[in-house]
């Protein structure tokens, strides 16, 4: 893992969601977010916080991203969200996580599931 990266773990499913995923906690890394950057691979992602809603304007690839509230419970999913969409907005959600498209399929991650971040 590299350094200023974080791990996410689906606790209720015994599952690594990603083990190289970076924080956008500021303004300026909330507003550039993955836009300009080249698809994500297997696990990596961006935690973006708070955030109840995001966008795919500008980018080529799509993405899963998981709607988190602040005990770390998935409120909303949407995967394969395509480029030049926004998604729903879901408003208990305090933080989402963007991960490569297919990754929640793969993972059976879904909302009520619990997700632990932090260090492996």
């Amino acid at each position: 893992m590299r350094a200023g990266h974080k791990t996410i773990i689906n606790e209720s499913r015994g599952v690594l969601l990603g083990d190289q995923v970076r924080s956008a906690d500021g303004f300026w890394r909330r507003l550039k977010g993955l836009i300009g950057t080249r698809p994500l691979q297997p696990g990596e992602g961006l935690r973006i916080s708070p955030c109840d809603c995001v966008h795919t304007l500008g980018m080529r690839y799509a993405l899963d991203v998981l709607f988190v509230d602040d005990s770390g419970i998935v409120v909303g999913c949407v995967n394969g969200l395509p480029p030049n969409r926004i998604s729903p907005r879901f408003r208990n959600a305090r933080a989402v996580v963007e991960l490569p498209a297919g990754t929640l399929v793969r993972t059976g991650t879904v909302p009520g599931d619990r997700l632990r971040f932090g260090p492996p």
